[in-house]
């Protein structure tokens, strides 16, 4: 897949040095501009040689700044290595960009008891930041903890990234810097000068019936909605279904919490979508797998294959209109495990309705165990979930100044 600022490849082939070198070389020829910015996803078969791999790509295909991770499958351009094995590279020309990568540790976390040590650690001010892309391994940082503590440090800073894997075969998550192979933590990406960077989240879930507005609420337990029991509005709101969309429940029966209250009308798109864990007929309680606030307004959600499919559509005819005419440098897809072929039936689903809405363009990505982007104001952790972060121009403000 090229474009006129981004490249990126699939190799699925065996482990030949020269063969990737010329790889590599024919990859950075394509692209035509000197890259500033490097994404590797490297699938477990190909952990023990990711040292030796971030060597020969680095320097054969000239790229300063080189970060990823392992995964379960790949992306590059419209496709969607699943079940392929081999390792994707996406190269960037960002014109007047500014591109800075960071490795951070637990320690950090526990460490930054003031959002401004963020800034000192990372050197990148709240102020200079546009975005930021960002690879951690759940087994050994509290994910949860840190984008807490990160949307503190950067508030209304889109990040858009994902959680790296393995396979049952190969439990050994790695992230990279560079030539750096490292064990724990997460890899971050600031964007700035300018370029910044553009989401779009689109969680897989259509809303059913109507808004309501939480009344009791008890840590992740919901009592009351609307001042009637939790349980009594829930089952009503299925019965009031069509039969026919009461048969595509079964599992994919999801709540909705309002990422803004501060809307006259609630849209697909909304709302921060999290599991139902259980539900308690006699005493009427929900339980959620978040911690809602009473006068939070929410809505029960249906996640299935027709609803990823068009609310990823709108999210894209979204951020089509909100380019309104900026450059694009290229693209970020990060999708969870749960998508792809196990939910749509076909291949390439995600990738190619990126390329249909917004193509052709650059795209590298990765299969996540969770995906962080923004919904609102705030950056949250998916599931289920497709996460597009666009590598644009930066906006300009009245009489050519910059915003």
């Amino acid at each position: 897949m090229s474009g006129s600022y981004a490249v990126s490849g699939w190799w699925g082939g065996r482990w030949e040095e020269a063969a990737i070198v010329q790889w590599a070389e024919e990859l950075r020829h394509r692209l035509g501009k000197p890259a500033a910015l490097g994404l590797l996803f490297v699938t477990p078969p190909w952990s023990d040689r990711a040292a030796a791999l971030l060597e020969i790509l680095q320097l054969h295909a000239r790229v300063p700044v080189l970060v990823g991770c392992t995964t379960s499958a790949v992306i590059a351009g419209a496709q969607e290595f699943e079940g392929r094995g081999g390792f994707t590279l996406g190269l960037y020309a960002l014109p007047e960009g500014a591109v800075h990568a960071v490795h951070v540790k637990q320690t950090d976390l526990e460490a930054a008891t003031d959002p401004t040590w963020w800034e000192a650690h990372t050197g990148v001010r709240r102020e200079q930041s546009r975005g930021w892309l960002a690879f951690l391994d759940p087994l050994t940082m509290d994910v949860d903890g840190w984008l807490k503590s990160w949307n503190a440090a950067y508030p209304g800073v889109s990040v858009v990234g994902g959680l790296a894997g393995a396979d049952f075969r190969h439990d050994n998550t790695l992230l990279f810097l560079n030539q750096q192979v490292m064990h724990e933590g997460g890899v971050l990406v600031s964007l700035s000068g300018q370029v910044e960077l553009m989401a779009a989240v689109a969680q897989g879930c259509t809303p059913i019936g109507e808004t309501w507005t939480l009344t009791r609420v008890e840590q992740n337990l919901i009592h009351q909605i609307g001042n009637r029991p939790a349980y009594e509005v829930l089952l009503s709101t299925v019965e009031n279904l069509p039969v026919e969309q009461q048969e595509r429940l079964g599992g994919n029966l999801f709540i909705g919490l309002a990422a803004d209250e501060y809307r006259d009308e609630f849209r697909r798109g909304d709302f921060l979508v999290r599991n139902l864990l259980g539900v308690d007929p006699n005493s009427g309680v929900l339980a959620v797998g978040a911690l809602p606030r009473a006068g939070q307004t929410v809505q029960f959600q249906c996640r299935d294959a027709a609803a990823a499919d068009m609310e990823l559509r709108e999210r894209l005819e979204c951020l089509r209109e909100r380019l309104a005419g900026r450059r694009v440098y290229g693209g970020c897809l990060c999708v969870c495990n749960g998508r792809g072929r196990g939910l749509f039936g076909v291949s390439d689903h995600d990738a190619r309705m990126v390329q249909e809405e917004l193509g052709p363009i650059g795209l590298t990505g990765l299969f996540c165990n969770g995906e962080i982007g923004p919904v609102g104001s705030m950056n949250h952790i998916h599931g289920y979930t497709a996460s597009l972060g666009l590598l644009v121009s930066r906006a300009a403000g009245p009489e050519g100044s910059e915003v």
